[in-house]
């Protein structure tokens, strides 16, 4: 026969939450360095990020400026076409058109200044 008090003890014993205890301690303090990590960094990387999003990069401004032009340029395109056709328009007699026609070179000259 088996002594009771061996009985007792394998029936309680159960490594689950022994080995599960074991594992949390191995990796929490990890875990807590970790987020202490984080909160502690967390203003740098706050400044940073409202620094970066504050400034512009040259190749950034480049970039804008590029655009400005290019779409200035579509721009004053449209418009030569417009005013070329109310010209055609304002020779054939169209009083309107030639309104419109000095209203684009109007546009076309002070896109052209900038």
């Amino acid at each position: 026969m088996t002594d009771p008090r061996l009985m007792t003890r394998s029936a309680s014993f159960t490594p689950a939450p022994r080995l599960l205890a074991l594992v949390a301690m191995l990796a929490l303090p990890g875990c807590v360095a970790k987020t202490a990590l984080d909160v502690a960094t967390l203003p740098v990387r706050a400044g940073s990020k409202a620094v970066d999003l504050a400034t512009t990069s040259q190749s950034e401004a480049d970039e804008k400026r590029g655009r400005e032009m290019r779409e200035r340029e579509e721009r004053i395109a449209d418009l030569e076409r417009d005013y070329r056709k109310h010209m055609r328009q304002c020779d054939q007699g169209d009083n309107r058109a030639c309104l419109k026609a000095r209203d684009d070179y109007a546009m076309i000259q002070q896109l052209s200044a900038r």
